[in-house]
């Protein structure tokens, strides 16, 4: 399931990790970015992998409350009973992808927050559990009413959603011209990957694997005091529900117990786009000491995959700059500057191959310097 997203969607690898995560371990997990970085599109594909009941909804400052708990049952009130029809609607769903979840306003948010943190739903003086496994929230920005505050608390991961840089470019073009030309032409629906059964079967080997090493203790605990002094508010809570999510982690890469690698998850606690920064400076030295100790611990679909994107990308910008074929000061700057963010994620990933990589790339930009071809 994961690989397969990760195939259709560029750059969404530890977004897709993430999201599997966060359904293993039964949380909620929010998207934030601007318009057309595939956040919708990612989770309705999630969604279709997933054999469940699936409820879908865009807010509005206007959405009205029957439009996701479901209308009220007018036989029912004619007869002295208040209460909803909740068929086809939020209340049934298995898996929940609210867009723009923070549009949310105060006529649907008690209940609503009800559901998301107790699995529960008053309808009509009568307390019903519901089948839920994970809401995904979408939004274009971080809630700044305070009155939205408590919703997103409920999102125990954040994620930001982000245009590609520039060295993605064109691979991004490639698959999704593939991707429009697949939409051209008919086909079956998507058969689903995995199952509701099989998600909560997975909860027991998860739960035997939320034993933690004292040495994970110790790193964990460092790195939350870490983020509270640096003005991250992160409440017990969330610190022990973020275990849970560690040992899920184990439990998808089929090790018996979590280990420093699963503290990556720590990176998307944050509750504004600036503390996002902060936490990955917390947390990146952490986790590329380990890999430099256990280079193959490094995940399939992550660190190796992308070097060699990077390489690849470097290959082709380097054969047109060195070709001797005139080309323009936009195009020019176009390949410097994805130049400059290979070199920045070159250096982000602290390995031996990626460091001969970033050698060969300042030997490249030097030598577009000095040929004269960059005058200022």
């Amino acid at each position: 399931m994961a690989r397969s997203l990760e195939a259709q969607f560029l750059g969404k690898q530890e977004t897709v990790r993430l999201m599997v995560l966060s359904v293993l371990a039964g949380e909620h997990i929010a998207l934030i970015g601007p318009p057309g970085t595939a956040k919708s599109a990612l989770v309705r594909t999630f969604s279709r992998s997933i054999d469940s009941t699936y409820f879908e909804y865009l807010l509005t400052r206007f959405t009205e409350p029957n439009e996701l708990f479901g209308p009220v049952d007018i036989p029912a009130f004619r007869q002295g009973t208040y209460r909803r029809r909740t068929e086809g609607m939020m209340p049934e769903a298995e898996v929940v992808f609210l867009d723009e979840i923070f549009k949310s306003n105060s006529a649907i948010l008690n209940s609503l927050l009800t559901i998301l943190n107790e699995r529960k739903f008053n309808n009509g003086g009568t307390v019903v559990d519901v089948p839920l496994l994970s809401v995904f929230g979408a939004s274009n920005e971080v809630p700044a009413d305070e009155s939205l505050q408590a919703i997103f608390d409920r999102f125990l991961l954040r994620v930001r959603s982000e245009h590609l840089d520039a060295y993605h470019f064109q691979e991004l073009v490639s698959r999704g011209v593939a991707l429009e030309l697949e939409r051209l032409v008919e086909r079956p629906p998507q058969e689903p990957f995995t199952s509701v059964k099989e998600i909560v079967s997975a909860r027991g080997e998860i739960a035997r694997r939320m034993t933690i090493s004292d040495e994970l203790m110790a790193t964990y605990k460092s790195l939350v005091f870490q983020i509270r002094a640096e003005g991250v508010s992160l409440s017990d809570r969330r610190v022990v529900k973020l275990l849970k999510l560690m040992a899920a982690s184990a439990y998808f890469d089929g090790r018996p117990a979590a280990d420093i690698s699963d503290l990556f998850i720590l990176k998307h606690t944050w509750n504004t786009l600036e503390q996002a920064e902060i936490l990955d400076g917390i947390v990146a030295p952490v986790l590329d000491g380990w890999f430099r100790q256990h280079p193959d611990a490094r995940r399939a679909g992550g660190m190796e995959v992308g070097l060699d994107a990077l390489l690849v990308e470097v290959q082709r910008i380097k054969t047109t700059l060195t070709s001797g074929a005139p080309i323009s000061d936009l195009q020019l700057f176009a390949h410097m500057r994805a130049l400059g963010e290979i070199k920045a994620a070159l250096q982000s990933l602290a390995t031996d191959p990626a460091r001969k990589a970033l050698a060969e790339l300042d030997q490249l930009m030097d030598h577009v310097f000095r040929s004269g071809r960059m005058t200022g």
